[in-house]
Parts: structure tokens; sequence; C-alpha cells
């Protein structure tokens, strides 16, 4: 069998093999090469083993993934997989154990840490899935809305709804042929999520007799799930913002034999129980109770309650435990059964049965071929159940929040030739609680509808918009506003002259986020939301869902807009606000303060600050609202950890006009000439061709 590895101007892999199978092997390989540490901290954050080596600030993390019970799951659902796909897997898994010694050698971080690579397992693979998405469809938002719910009645719960802390979200727009210069689809978009270091997508190719694909892979994952081109069909996904993960309040009582737990029907029953350590370096291991009741896995509190002893708001019989009920816990199924088929699909019906199989994260999927076919579904497992399992947190013990079945995931198709999914309600309305803004969707197809003919060409400049339409509330408060002193009258005056373009080059977007930043602490420290600042000890992982000040932040438009906020005077807190920006000057541009912030894991160190003085992390435009999502915190900070973590044009005219660019480079070793090539071009907003002529590559290794 042969394996031959090519690479282009900007390092991105092309792997050609004899078979499938050789293929991901190539592609386990070349990841362990180029992302090695990426690689290790993945398999450990997956068993719940990264404190070890990351220090204390990773014990929580590793707490989840131990009592959510990640690795045992991944475990079952290898074990549940059809034949083929665990063999394609497996290949994977060979590709990356034979290479990663090498990989580990080019890389600092383990000398620095001291760490050695370790083996993966069949299943590893599985864990890095389940444990990059288990936090995707935010149910720690649950503990959140009971907080609400509890503190300031059900009717709050809609002031706060919105995409929100913690979550991950996408544009993705899918012209039809009919409306390109070409006469065939085009696909773009791009996923938003928290940028690390090295990123959490991957530029590959992967090419054998029976296929051909370019596209967006996730390390430690086989083939191409999210975005991909076969020459013939390309797809692309956003997050439908489904809920599909549930949160039971459990009764738990320890018994002779062990704990158990009080089912819906007035019966105690024996739950799972077990006891785990988790290493941490230099500190003592934490013990980990892992509990599993009928609903799931007991993922915080137990039947002491959680760790400062609390009990259940209401029910002081109640010591507080939660357990967590998902997809794949439930089914043994993570959803792999459909990644084979997407690399081997030609068409948009191939495309449509591959996602038949997915499960999680629950996607919008966007899908073009080169015969017109279109396709535009909502992807993945969600449960049928009452609405408040939906909401909030339930009860265990009651009957009525069982799971019965599985909702049939809605389609939806084209309007005028376009397609246009950024997280808002639409196909996945019924399946969701919670949405972003129509911000973002509305002004791409704003912006689509502004021409009636489009090229691959044309996207990156979608990509880039920074036009904020959820300023107007604010906005409208400083225009109502009289008696301002002149420095304040000025500075209302430029802001309602400003064009609402947060441009990093802007001062007036600055001045903008000053004063929005200074509204949302002063709301966050209003009385009337007093009793949200403190909600009881969860787990930290879990805690920046919970967090006042990003709440507000995120919901701004909501509470500004609202016709009554439990007697805040707001436009006192808005003159306030100005006056406060007036007296202490904010960053003269937006890009002073505005600028990346992306995420490494190491030591004592575990998030950037963006950047130091001598080298400052770039200067961003964008803003969460914006399409061009760069997510600050108003009220907290500036910095933007969270923004495209890729950015793609797939054109299905020819593949070769399509574009994608990654906010720094492929690989993961630094100092490596492509660490961080493509960061300049991903501020700016450039893209770089999709290179398909095996020619034009530089060919690396030809292995047997």
């Amino acid at each position: 069998m042969t394996i031959e590895t090519y690479r282009d101007a900007w390092g991105i892999p092309h792997l050609r093999a004899t078979d499938a199978r050789e293929l991901a092997r190539a592609q386990g390989r070349v990841t362990a090469l180029d992302r090695a540490w990426q690689l290790e901290v993945e398999r450990h954050r997956a068993r719940g083993t990264s404190a070890a080596f990351l220090g204390p600030a990773a014990v929580s993390w590793d707490v989840l993934a131990r009592r959510a019970r990640l690795a045992d799951t991944a475990k079952r659902s290898f074990d549940a997989l059809d034949p083929g796909t665990a063999d394609w897997v497996r290949a994977y898994v060979e590709g990356v154990n034979e290479a990663l010694a090498e990989g580990a050698r080019r890389t600092p971080e383990f000398t620095e840490t001291g760490l050695t690579p370790g083996r993966w397992e069949p299943w590893t693979p599985l864990a890095v899935w389940l444990s990059t998405h288990i936090l995707f469809a935010g149910f720690p938002a649950k503990l959140w809305r009971e907080q609400v719910i509890r503190r300031l009645g059900r009717e709050a719960v809609a002031l706060f709804a919105t995409d929100g802390p913690g979550t991950s979200g996408s544009n993705g727009w899918l012209v039809a042929g009919e409306r390109t210069v070409t006469g065939k689809a085009v696909i773009a978009g791009d996923p938003h999520r928290f940028i690390e270091e090295p990123g959490v997508y991957q530029q590959v190719r992967l090419s054998c007799p029976e296929f051909d694909v370019v596209g967006l892979a996730v390390p430690g994952v086989p083939g191409i799930a999210h975005f991909g081109h076969t020459g013939t069909v390309a797809w692309a996904i956003t997050n439908a913002m489904a809920d599909y993960q549930d949160l039971y309040r459990e009764r738990l009582r320890r018994t002779g034999a062990g704990v158990e737990a009080l089912g819906p029907h007035g019966r105690w029953e024996r739950a799972y129980r077990d006891t785990e350590f988790v290493e941490v370096r230099d500190a003592e291991p934490v013990p980990v109770e892992v509990i599993e009741t009928e609903r799931g896995p007991v993922i915080a509190g137990g039947p002491e309650g959680l760790d400062d002893g609390t009990l259940f708001p209401g029910d002081p019989e109640t010591p507080l435990a939660l357990s967590l009920r998902y997809p794949p816990r439930v089914t043994a199924d993570v959803g792999f059964a459909a990644l084979l088929p997407l690399l081997r699909a030609r068409t948009v019906a191939d495309v449509d049965r591959a996602f038949d199989a997915w499960v999680e994260p629950v996607n919008v999927v966007q899908a073009a071929d080169t015969e017109g076919g279109t396709l535009h579904r909502v992807a993945g497992r969600v449960p049928v159940r009452a609405e408040a399992n939906r909401v909030r947190l339930v009860a265990a013990w009651e009957p009525g929040h069982e799971w019965r079945g599985w909702h049939e995931t809605p389609r939806a198709g084209l309007t005028d030739g376009i397609a246009v999914m950024a997280n808002q309600r639409g196909p996945s309305t019924p399946l969701g609680v919670e949405f972003a803004p129509p911000h973002r969707a509305d002004r791409i197809t704003a912006l689509l509808n502004e021409k009636d003919q489009w090229s691959a060409a044309d996207m990156p400049a979608i990509h880039m918009d920074t036009h904020l339409a959820s300023a107007a509330p604010l906005l409208a408060l400083l225009a109502a506003l009289d008696g301002l002193d002149p420095e304040a009258a000025r500075l209302r005056d430029r802001l309602l002259r400003w064009d609402h373009r947060m441009d990093a080059t802007s001062e007036e977007a600055a001045a903008y986020a000053a004063v929005r930043s200074a509204v949302v602490r002063r709301l966050a420290a209003h009385p009337a939301f007093t009793a949200l600042t403190e909600p009881p000890a969860y787990p930290e992982v879990l805690l920046p869902w919970l967090g006042l000040t990003a709440r507000i932040a995120f919901a701004l438009e909501n509470l500004l807009k609202a016709g009554e906020l439990y007697g805040i005077d707001r436009p006192a807190i808005v003159r306030a606000a100005l006056e406060e920006v007036v007296a202490v000057p904010a960053a003269r541009t937006w890009g002073d303060t505005h600028r990346l912030a992306p995420w490494r894991a190491l030591p004592g160190t575990p998030y950037s600050t963006g950047g130091t003085d001598a080298h400052p992390e770039p200067a961003l435009s964008g803003d969460h609202d914006c399409v061009l999502c760069t997510s600050a915190v108003p009220g907290l900070t500036d910095l933007a950890a969270r923004g495209p973590a890729a950015r793609y044009v797939w054109d299905l005219a020819r593949r070769e006009d399509s574009l994608w660019v990654v906010p720094l480079g492929t690989s993961g070793v630094p100092g490596s000439a492509h660490h961080r090539d493509q960061l300049p071009l991903w501020t700016r907003g450039d893209l770089v061709p999709v290179v398909t002529d095996w020619a034009r590559l530089t060919k690396e290794t030809d292995d047997d």
C-alpha cells in the first residue's frame, strides 16, 4: 500500500493513498506530525486527565469529563460501529500512533511540560468528538434559566434569551446556480468557535480511487465532517441551536451497597457508583465520585448536595444533584457512521443520506451539487419530551419527563435562489429554545439581494461585513437624552452620526463599545439583579453560563427594548455611562482594545491575554452581532476569544476556484513557517485558493 503526502504553498496536506483505509492512516499520521501537542491535549481532555500536566486550572474540566463518562460513552459507541467504519477509524488511530512520537519531538510544548505522548485507543477519536461537543448545546443555560425563573419569574427568561456565553454559532449561505455568474451554486460561510492555537479546524485534502475531497477536518477525528467539497458536491453546516440535552434534579441516598436514586415511579433504583482520581500537576490528586442514574451521569452534586451543601430552592428536603441525559450516552452512537458516506458523496442525495446518520451536534446542513441539486435541512438527534425539559431542570422522581423517541429533522428550501443560516430561528425553530438574534442572517440576506449574480470571489466581502444592527436601542436612548454637558453632547452627537460599523480603525466604534460596556456594568450592579449574582456552587466549568455581566452583555438589546425592566431607569443609566466615558476617554480606535485572544493549552496559563506589548495579537474588526462575528464580552473585556475558526467558499463550477483560510496556520508547531502564516490574511479578510492540481504541489513523502 502506498501513501503519498504533498503540500501546497501554505503547508496544507494533500494525501493520496490506494484505498480509504490507508488514506485514514495517512490522515492520522500527518495530523500527528502537524498537531502532536493538540492531539495529546485533546486525548487527555477526553479522558479527564489533562490536569496531570496543565495543572489546577484544568481540574474542573477533568471532573466533568469523568462524571459525564465521556470515555466510557466513546468505548461503547466504538463497539457499536459497523465493521467498515470501525476499521476505518482504527486505521486513523494507527496512523496517529505511528507518527505521534516524531511529532512530539518537533513540538516544544512536550519539552516544556515533560509530557510523553500516550497511545491512542481505537475509541479515542470518538472521545475527542464527545469532549469537543458536550457543551455545544449549552445545557448549562438551563441552570441560568432556573435561576432566572426562581428569582425573577418565568417571564424574565425571554429577556435574556439570546446566543450568549459559551455558545458556538456560524454563518452559512447557499447561492443557487440561478444567482451565480457560472450557473453553478456557491456555498460560503464561517464557523464561530473559540479561537485556539493551533486551530480547531485543519485544512486537508483526502484522495484515493473512491473519492477526492478537500475540506476542514477536526484534528483527532478521521474524515471531513463539517465542511467539504468532493468535486461534484459540497456541504457546510451551522449550529442549529437545538436543545437535545436534559438536566434532571436527582434525589440520591447512600446505602450499604452504594447509592440509590428515586425514580419517576416512586421506587428507589440502584445507581452506578465508582471513585476515580484526577491527577493534578504540582498538587494532590482530586477524588471524583462517579454516579450514574437511569437518567444519566450525575455531573454536579451528589447525595449530600453541591460542595457548599446547597439544597434546591423551595425544596429543602432535597440536596442538589444533577444528572445529564445526552443522546450518545443513551444510544451508544456518536454519529461516526456519517463520516465515510460523506467522503464518498457525489450528489446532494448522497449527502442527505449520510446526514441521516448524524447525531450531534445538531446542525443545519446546506449542500449543492454540479447537477443543480440543493439541500437545506437539519441533521442530528433531538429527543421528544416534555416542554419543561427543554427550558429548565426537571425532577427525576416526577413522571412525564422521560424521552419518547426522536424528532423528525426539519427541511427547508431556498428563497429567490438563496438560503441563509446564522443560528437564527429557521428550520430548526421547533427543536430549540434560544436562538441568535436575526441580525447576522438579515444582513447576509440583504447583502446577497444587492445584486442578481454572484461569484465565489465576491464572497469574502460578505464574511467581513461589520455593520452592527443591535446598536440601535442604545443609540435610540442616547438620542433621547437632554440637558447634557457640552462634552457629553458632542460624544452623543458623534455616535448618532456613526455608520454603525465596528471597524478596527473606527474611533466611533471604540466610543460606542465603551459606552455599551459602561451600561452593561451599571445594569449588572443594579439591585434588581442582585439575586442573580450568586448562583449555587456549580462546577467551575459551567460558570460561564451563569455570569450576570456576560448574560446582560449578550442580552443588552432585549433589556434596553423591553417595555418595563423592574423599575430600572434606563435613560439614567445610559446618561451616567456616557458621562463616565467622557470623564475617562475610551481607546482611540476599536482595534486598540478589540484584539484576538486565542486559547493555548499550557500549564498555569490556560488562556491568552491577547499577546504582549512586544508581540501584540492583531487588532480586529467586527463584533458579536456583526457578520464578522468576533465576540468580546461587553462589560468584561474587549478581547475576542471567539470568532471565525475558518472561512470557506465552495464553488461548484470549478473546485479550484474555491477559497479558504484559518485564523493561524496548518502547523501546530511554534516556529514553523506555517504556524501562523495565514493570520494576516484571516485578519484582513483574504482567503487562499484551494489547489487541486497535483503538479502544483510539493511532494513530501512516499511511504509503503
